[in-house]
């Protein structure tokens, strides 16, 4: 089995397929320690909160940048299906790029090093994720068989070693972990050190906690359903819309026959955030997740639902059938949904024109 040559994608980084997305309430200075590695691309900056605050990008990178105001101009009545005053908003940049692939990191995250020193190129590692299959239908003891230096185990079906077209890759991070607010508070000193040199594909069926810092996907595979759903201000719950994004995306690539890794890269996660604000954000979630991933892990999708789109319908309309009676926010969500979809296709008509069909 030929392993994907990572230098390589190195040396050719696929600038003109890939965008970066970043969602800041701030001026991007962190931007300077990732020249290095995200030079080469075009930046989406989405603002959030007060589009009044000047937002401040270091010279030399090539960005678009849109605050609350762009988002009402560009998006009409529809706008209120992005998030405000919610990391959310970044979705609104996956509408409006125009590449093949997104990359999204959050501006507390900075440039990690493996063991051996080295600075971890990001881009590269979720390049080679995405543009390797994945494997969802039978689990490879030593994980991602595409990388250098591995292959399938003996037992593995020669039927199933084609794998399926990655549409979701992962990161992780080092130093603050990804912590709700009770874990927050009972582990406030903890840090993050292991890092763990595998990448593996999420089992077909199975939900993972979506973190939208260090995160890539095929926007031609399954940009409709990554919809950070609507929370932040004016809504009961916040600090969800990342995991809402990836039950939802791994019903529809489960269903679509497209496949999700998670592990390699890591990126330097910086500042802990306040559990106290966190737990006010958190606590309708906290208890309605207990019946949200149920929710996902029993839905089916229909046969006609062979887009990502149109998957993502069936989902809003299933979320007001079911979640409704959770708490009516459940329908607001749905609408949202429905919205989203709807700007989608009127921003990406040729794009929607050509989404992946389920096998």
């Amino acid at each position: 089995m030929a392993g994907y040559n990572l230098e390589a994608i190195e040396a050719a980084p696929l600038k003109e397929d890939v965008d970066i997305v970043i969602p800041t309430i701030r001026s991007l200075d962190f931007l300077e320690q990732w020249r290095p590695f995200l030079k080469h691309y075009h930046l989406i900056i989405v603002q959030d909160g007060d589009p009044s605050i000047n937002i401040r990008v270091p010279e030399g990178y090539d960005y678009e940048l849109y605050n609350r105001n762009d988002i009402n101009r560009i998006l009409g009545p529809r706008a209120n299906c992005i998030s405000y005053k919610d990391g959310g908003c970044r979705c609104f940049g996956f509408m409006v790029s125009k590449k093949k692939y997104i990359y999204t990191i959050d501006d507390d995250c900075f440039v990690a090093k493996d063991p051996s020193g080295k600075e971890i190129n990001v881009i590269a590692q979720h390049i080679k994720n995405l543009e390797t299959p994945s494997t969802p239908h039978y689990f490879n003891t030593l994980y991602d068989p595409f990388r250098d230096g591995t292959d399938f185990v003996r037992g593995y079906p020669f039927s199933l070693r084609e794998g399926v077209p990655t549409a979701i890759s992962h990161g992780l991070w080092l130093n603050i972990p990804d912590y709700d607010a009770p874990t927050q508070l009972v582990k406030p000193r903890e840090r993050n050190i292991r890092y763990v040199d595998a990448v593996m594909t999420i089992p077909k069926g199975v939900l993972y906690p979506m973190c939208g810092m260090n995160l890539a996907f095929n926007r031609e595979l399954i940009g409709p359903a990554m919809y950070f759903g609507l929370m932040g201000e004016g809504q009961p719950i916040s600090r969800y819309d990342d995991m809402w994004a990836g039950w939802a995306a791994k019903v529809v690539c489960d269903h679509l026959g497209f496949g999700v890794k998670t592990g390699l890269p890591y990126v330097w996660h910086s500042k802990a955030s306040n559990p106290f604000v966190n737990l006010k954000k958190e606590h309708k979630g906290l208890h309605w997740q207990e019946e949200m991933v149920p929710f996902f892990q029993n839905l089916r999708l229909s046969k006609e639902s062979d887009t990502a789109a149109k998957c993502y319908l069936e989902l809003s309309k299933m979320t007001k059938e079911k979640l409704t009676e959770v708490d009516p926010y459940f329908e607001k969500l749905a609408d949202a949904m429905v919205a989203w979809i709807e700007a989608w296709e009127e921003l990406n008509p040729a794009v929607d024109g050509k989404d992946v069909k389920a096998k």
